[in-house]
């Protein structure tokens, strides 16, 4: 073989794993974009890991989803974090976000129900009849009461609305632990690091090391309803398929089974 022509057959090996490498490239890019980015609340978790799951099998699409407070997560997609569905545990924070435009009002839809319960320790065989006049302050004792922080995680507020309505709140207010979402206050009563929380009662039966000690009046506070919607900016067709998926009846039995309430 001449010179000439190794050098050239060189050249022509160069310019294949060039073209090579772009085509990878590419491909990886737009698996990069097909992967559907969910921001959902932090009670969520079980019942949506399922669904998700579930699409995922069906579709051969992947799904990366982030939990946290709704709270944090509105103000990540506010800073332009790259989400493609949001799932509030309140209405406030979809609001918040819809206010702002960047939310997809048309694919926006209330998707569940909860309910909220004191939960403690599974040792503790005590019931609480939780109603007004109840003295929380001294079940409390010296402990404190497990709570998502009552000015921005819905798990919070809801139960602060409670505790107000039932004439509660003042006697323990100076007690509360604020967490930084829902699961993180159970957690804290799981630990045995507070005697009492107030909880989504789909997470207290997550949680083997705990017991749902009473539940809270549905009308003492505000509805419980998660809502769904596209972020705006999302330009991704696989979310809008996962988006239908959730809200679909395939979806139903999953959340019942982890103890939501699906809302038509």
């Amino acid at each position: 073989m001449s010179v000439q022509w190794r050098d050239w057959l060189k050249y022509f090996t160069a310019i294949l794993a060039a073209i090579s490498l772009a085509i990878s490239f590419q491909i990886n890019q737009a698996q990069a974009v097909e992967k559907v980015t969910i921001f959902a609340a932090a009670s969520l978790k079980n019942a949506l890991d399922e669904i998700t799951s579930a699409w995922k099998a069906e579709t051969g699409k992947e799904v990366t989803t982030s939990y946290a407070a709704s709270s944090a997560l509105a103000k990540q997609i506010e800073s332009g974090a790259p989400a493609d569905i949001f799932i509030s545990a309140d209405l406030d924070w979809m609001d918040y976000l819809t206010a702002k435009k960047l939310i997809n009002e048309a694919t926006r839809k209330s998707l569940l129900g909860n309910s909220i319960v004191l939960v403690t320790s599974k040792d503790n065989v005590e019931r609480v009849d939780i109603k007004k006049g109840l003295d929380l302050a001294g079940l409390l004792g010296d402990g404190r009461l497990a709570m998502g922080a009552i000015d921005s995680v819905p798990a919070g507020k809801y139960g602060k609305a409670a505790l107000e309505t039932l004439g509660i709140w003042s006697s323990v207010e100076s007690k509360i632990a604020g967490a930084e979402n829902v699961r993180a206050a159970l957690l804290l009563v799981s630990r045995g690091e507070a005697p009492y929380g107030i909880v989504y009662k789909t997470d207290a039966v997550t949680d083997k090391e705990v017991a749902i000690a009473g539940t809270f009046p549905d009308d003492s506070h505000r509805p419980i309803v998660y809502p769904i919607a596209m972020v705006a900016d999302s330009k991704n067709t696989d979310a809008v398929s996962l988006l239908d998926y959730i809200k679909s009846d395939k979806a139903v039995p999953l959340f019942e089974k982890h103890g939501f309430t699906t809302l038509k």
